[in-house]
């Protein structure tokens, strides 16, 4: 008995009230991203369709963690045209890699609300270490009685470590796309309330 107590109360330091996974809610989640084109300008895009779940604890960092998965065929540049071809073997070649992924290992450098969320992002087939500077803006219970999380993340990746290679040499003796990716991630997670029985 007095081993199944032992092991009740490290479970419950473990894991204290309040704990939760949360549901990303893409109706109010933005992943959207930027790149140079031609030096003189940055090309806009996002992702439309995706999911993934986010743990957290106010004040628990160590009990922190998130995992997205994203179609890559939904990206978005406004351009049709560009779309595909960032869609074809030029560069995501999601026929062959429909998804991207990422997934969290450690936090650190926690200082009120910010913290770097180290984890590994997957496109294309390749996997590399990435860090998201991370804010958190908080927890609410929105009017239908939903527990919500709210957080934005940033990084900046290059896509040649991702095998992205596809590129074309201007006159000016630049080139067309820049190598270096800014991310960025407005999520909102949700918590339902339990069914009533």
């Amino acid at each position: 008995m007095k081993k199944y107590l032992a092991l009740a109360l490290v479970s419950a330091l473990a894991y204290p009230a309040g704990a939760a996974t949360y549901q990303i809610d893409p109706v109010h989640t933005t992943i959207s991203f930027s790149v140079k084109h031609m030096v003189i300008s940055r090309v806009q895009g996002r992702f439309d369709k995706f999911s993934g779940t986010v743990d957290y604890v106010p004040g628990k960092p160590k009990l922190w963690k998130a995992e997205a998965h994203i179609d890559a065929a939904s990206i978005d540049t406004r351009i049709q045209m560009r779309d595909n071809d960032v869609r074809s073997p030029n560069f995501l070649d999601v026929k062959k890699y429909p998804e991207i992924v990422f997934k969290s290992v450690k936090v650190e450098r926690v200082k009120g609300k910010t913290a770097d969320l180290l984890g590994t992002l997957t496109i294309h087939g390749v996997t590399k270490p990435v860090v998201l500077k991370m804010k958190i803006g908080g927890v609410v219970k929105d009017p239908w009685g939903n527990q919500r999380l709210g957080a934005v993340a940033t990084t900046t990746i290059n896509r040649k470590d991702f095998g992205l290679m596809y590129n074309k040499v201007l006159e000016s003796g630049g080139l067309l796309v820049g190598n270096r990716i800014k991310i960025k991630l407005d999520v909102e997670a949700i918590i339902p309330p339990k069914a009533k029985k």
